[in-house]
């Protein structure tokens, strides 16, 4: 599989179950724009044969390279950062460390990732395979919720891209992240406001916002269908390293908040720094 056809396939998935980010994907190119994709963010657990290493083989095999780890203490998280030498979108894979939450979570988690089969794993479409296990209860899901909210949208989603970036370096319409963000909300997207509605800066070389995840009907055990938050679209404006070129990281203490998006009442306290 190339990239090209593995970001195709990711971009049908995540509009499917996020139409609100396809729609807006349209208003901006209905100005002239050609969209470039900054990069696209996974969700997993850190067991077998989900975790992070048993699913970046695939990102490998596309060409792709580690370029940092982070770690988010508060949410128990751990991610790594990947880039392409022939500049393809770059891809952030976090999973969610089960052992700092409590026996029950790392029980329901454990039954989770029991049945997904192995043979899923052999291929890239693992990236967009959705749930790879039984619908959960609602009330699983609303146990899960309130402990790890990105627990509850893995339990949920199963494995998905979980958001795509626009990159603002490659629009010609818009003269900064304000003036894009100006366009979103007149047109009636909400915007994740946690942490501010623009996190980052250019003193660590990275400017981020969101919007807030589409909401969507989906199925839980027993036939039961309830809205949840899915996916969210994110705006990333790069500025040069010392060395000229633009910055490929990431900011852990921005990404932190943008995870908020997928939580129907992120935290509004001021901005970070």
């Amino acid at each position: 599989m190339t990239p090209e056809r593995f970001f195709e396939q990711l971009w049908t998935d995540y509009i499917g179950i996020a139409p609100a980010a396809g729609r807006l994907h349209g208003l901006v190119e209905a100005r002239g724009e050609t969209i470039v994709n900054d990069h696209v963010a996974f969700r997993t657990f850190d067991l077998d044969p989900i975790r992070l290493e048993r699913l970046e083989p695939h990102l490998l095999a596309l060409g792709y390279q580690h370029f940092e780890p982070y770690t988010f203490a508060d949410k128990g998280l751990r991610a790594w950062g990947y880039v392409h030498p022939e500049g393809h979108p770059r891809i952030f894979l976090s999973e969610l460390e089960t052992r700092h939450f409590s026996r029950q979570l790392q029980d329901i988690v454990a039954g989770l990732c029991d049945q997904v089969p192995v043979a899923a794993l052999n291929q890239p479409s693992i990236f967009w395979a959705g749930r790879l296990w039984t619908p959960v209860s609602h009330t699983t899901w609303t146990t899960l919720r309130e402990e790890s909210e990105y627990a509850a949208w893995v339990a949920a989603l199963g494995l998905r891209p979980n958001h795509f970036t626009l990159s603002v370096n490659a629009l010609q319409s818009f003269r900064d992240l304000p003036a894009l963000l100006a366009f979103i909300e007149g047109h009636g997207f909400a915007l994740n406001e946690a942490g501010g509605r623009i996190k980052g800066g250019p003193d660590v070389l990275l400017e981020q916002a969101s919007t807030l995840a589409d909401r969507v009907a989906v199925e839980f055990a027993e036939g039961e269908r309830h809205l949840v938050p899915t996916c969210y679209y994110e705006f990333a404006r790069r500025y040069p390293t010392a060395e000229g070129r633009l910055y490929d990281g990431f900011v852990a203490a921005s990404a932190d908040r943008i995870f908020e998006s997928t939580d129907s009442q992120p935290r509004k306290d001021a901005p970070a720094g």
